[in-house]
């Protein structure tokens, strides 16, 4: 019986993506055969969409659908694993086709939306197959789709990294395409202060307290200095009290364009690819020193052997 090393393990994991225990028990099936053990986990696993279905997919991309009478619409994010994989064509019609079909069919949720007819099978049997050519885990992660109170108006940018679909009451084409706009470069977080979680307003409100006691301001002062805090906060994440991006005077708050414009923002939402993701890291010159590393532990065994 070969010996079932902790680097051999680890070999077949970076080959495989397939869980460690899951590589260890098809190692010792196969006596320390990396081939025969990775046909096992090709066996056990499934095909290559199951093999990839650990991997980290915090790149892609953003689609968003809207009705011709602007009544409807939908924005969806679509992830991979390499913005390389996010240029490539077919994805990036999976991701436009998720759009059109979340705004048009009103699915539930994303498996309700994966299992809608596309093509010749589903989106799920599409998004399998894509899987299968490029070669990493692509997942649907999110979608929001919108019945405007207005119309609705959206903007994509950077690359359909970043993108905001805004419903507005009254007003014209150009101000929802600026409030878009907008919305995608200052990313508010609500639209008034009344849809901030609290969990932020408490967490800005400590560290205010923690940040003043270590500038030995005086006790009394605490609540004061920490309502000054929230409230500087409350102008920055609240898509009402921002500065418009194109105030031409630099102060005019999208409250204020809006109600010289006879306007109002019934809501908006607001899509950043991978956020809240964790992103895999990828160190060089440490995948190169381990490597290092395995090599010599290998040849030292072989001497001993």
């Amino acid at each position: 019986m070969a010996a079932i090393t902790a680097s051999l393990v680890a070999e077949l994991r970076a080959k495989t993506d397939a869980p460690m225990m899951e590589c260890k028990r098809a190692l010792t099936e196969a006596d320390g055969q990396m081939d025969k053990a990775e046909e096992i986990l090709r066996v056990k696993l499934g095909g290559k969409a199951t093999k990839t279905a650990a991997r980290i997919t915090a790149e892609g991309l953003l689609a968003v659908s809207v009705s011709d009478d602007g009544k409807q619409g939908a924005i969806v994010e679509v992830n991979c694993e390499t913005d390389f994989a996010a240029r490539n064509d077919e994805f990036q019609a999976l991701t436009k086709n998720c759009a059109r079909l979340a705004a048009d069919k009103n699915p539930a949720d994303v498996a309700a939306l994966s299992a809608l007819p596309l093509g010749d099978g589903s989106v799920e049997s599409a998004r399998t197959a894509l899987i299968g050519k490029i070669g990493e885990n692509l997942s649907i992660r999110r979608f929001a789709r919108v019945e405007a109170k207005g119309r609705l108006s959206f903007y994509v940018h950077g690359g359909a990294k970043i993108g905001a679909l805004v419903d507005l009451i009254g007003g014209d084409e150009q101000l929802g395409k600026d409030l878009a706009m907008h919305i995608a470069a200052s990313r508010p977080r609500a639209l008034t202060a009344e849809g901030v979680p609290a969990e932020l307003l408490a967490t800005e409100r400590r560290i205010a307290i923690e940040k003043a006691r270590a500038d030995n301001k005086p006790e009394t002062m605490l609540d004061k200095i920490a309502e000054g805090t929230v409230q500087k906060y409350l102008k920055d994440v609240t898509l009402l009290a921002q500065v418009f991006v194109k105030a031409e005077d630099g102060k005019q708050t999208i409250a204020q364009l809006l109600k010289a414009k006879g306007a109002e923002v019934a809501g908006f939402t607001l899509y950043v690819v991978g956020e809240g993701l964790e992103k895999r890291a990828n160190d060089f010159a440490a995948e190169v020193a381990a490597q290092t590393k395995a090599a010599a532990k290998k040849n030292q065994d072989c001497r001993h052997d």
